[in-house]
C-alpha cells in the first residue's frame, strides 16, 4: 500500500514538457484536464465585463501545474480565502479558496484565469507573481490535488474546445484571437 500511494503522489506532481504552439493568435488550456463548462461570464476582476469563460475540472489523475494560456505581463494577482466545496460544486468557484491572475499581452489582449481549490485541494501555490513577463505555456502555479482552472476571454474570442474535451495544459489550443 504505502509503494502504491507513493507511486500516485509522484504522479500526481508530474510536470511533463509541452510542445506550445507558436502562434501568437492561439490561447492554450491554462491546466491539464476536462473542459466541463463554456458560457458567457461576468468577469469583474481584471477584464471587468461578460466574458467567455471555459472551465477545465482537474481530477486526481491529473497533472496539477497551470501553465499561462497567453504570453505576457501578470497584470493582477489576487487571493481569495473561501471554503473547500468539491470543485465540481455549482457554487464552488465564488465559494472556495481561489487565485485570480489577470495576463495582458504586449498588444493589449487580455486574459483571467481563476484557479480554485476544491474538496482534496487545500493549497494553491503560485510561483509567478505581479509584474512577472510570461511565455506562453509557462508554468506559473499549481493546486495541490483535485481542482477547477476557469479561463476568462473577451466575447470575441472564437473558442476550439467543447465539453468533455481533455485538454493538456500548455499544448491544447482552447480559442483563437480575433
Amino acid at each position: 500500500m504505502p509503494l502504491a500511494l507513493l507511486a500516485f503522489v509522484i504522479s500526481f506532481f508530474r510536470d511533463p514538457e509541452r510542445k506550445v504552439p507558436p502562434d501568437g493568435k492561439l490561447i492554450v488550456a491554462p491546466a491539464d484536464g476536462r473542459v466541463v463548462e463554456i458560457k458567457s461570464a461576468h468577469e469583474p476582476h481584471f477584464l471587468k465585463g461578460e466574458a467567455m469563460m471555459v472551465a477545465i475540472f482537474l481530477s486526481v489523475f491529473d497533472g496539477h501545474v497551470q501553465r499561462a494560456p497567453i504570453e505576457g505581463e501578470i497584470k493582477l494577482v489576487q487571493y481569495h480565502k473561501g471554503r473547500f466545496l468539491d470543485a465540481r460544486h455549482p457554487r464552488a468557484s465564488l465559494a472556495n479558496e481561489n487565485r485570480v491572475v489577470g495576463i495582458e499581452s504586449a498588444d493589449g489582449f487580455r486574459v483571467t484565469m481563476r484557479q480554485i481549490a476544491g474538496f482534496i485541494a487545500r493549497r494553491i501555490v503560485g510561483w509567478a507573481d505581479t509584474g512577472a513577463q510570461l511565455v506562453k505555456g509557462e508554468r506559473l502555479g499549481m493546486i495541490r490535488f483535485g481542482s477547477r482552472v476557469e479561463l476568462f476571454l473577451p466575447l470575441d474570442a472564437e473558442i476550439t474546445v467543447k465539453i468533455g474535451d481533455q485538454a493538456k495544459g500548455g499544448e491544447t489550443i482552447v480559442a483563437r484571437r480575433k
